[in-house]
């Protein structure tokens, strides 16, 4: 289960992700992806920011791909 930072600002992306569960990393890809969809609507210059999560996210999901395959090649 993913864990709450009181004071989000002071973490990075990347390190609150890691904190996230599988399920809980594809929900909030789900999320931005909503909330993109609005901000685009809107024509609002904050909807460049979807890429950022789009590339955190997806750089997460690939590393831990690795670290699942290394463990099964390992066995």
């Amino acid at each position: 289960m993913g864990q709450f930072f009181p004071d989000a600002d002071q973490f990075p992306l990347e390190d609150q992700i890691k904190h996230l569960g599988d399920d809980e990393l594809l929900d909030f890809w789900e999320e931005t992806q909503y909330i993109e969809r609005m901000l685009v609507e809107e024509e609002n210059p904050e909807a460049d920011h979807s890429q950022e999560y789009e590339r955190v996210i997806l750089q997460e999901l690939m590393l831990r791909t690795c670290r699942r395959r290394a463990l099964v090649s390992e066995r």
